[in-house]
């Protein structure tokens, strides 16, 4: 891979990212404005490969945790096989 197909792969994930917050920015308005809107939510901090978690509910906790773990785990797995592919 070039520089230029990095360079462009990172802008349209980047766009992405920002397309699916509107989207979910104009789906709780237009909810909210029914009046049955809901905001449940959570996240998580992965400094190194420990993930620090936090969230409004069990489920969103539960669904954070597992979604971080998970991309800890790829994180060292990708690590690890770069690695030995450059030994």
């Amino acid at each position: 891979m070039d520089v230029n197909t990095l360079y462009g792969l990172g802008v349209a994930l980047i766009s992405a990212g920002i397309l699916v917050i509107l989207a979910s920015i104009l789906l709780l308005f237009i909810s909210s404005v029914k009046g049955e809107g809901k905001v449940e939510g959570g996240g998580a901090i992965i400094i190194g490969p420990v993930p620090i978690v936090f969230g409004t509910d069990k489920k969103s906790l539960k669904a954070t945790l597992l979604l971080s773990l998970l991309l800890s785990i790829l994180l060292m797995v990708a690590t690890l096989i770069i690695y030995f592919l450059q030994r």
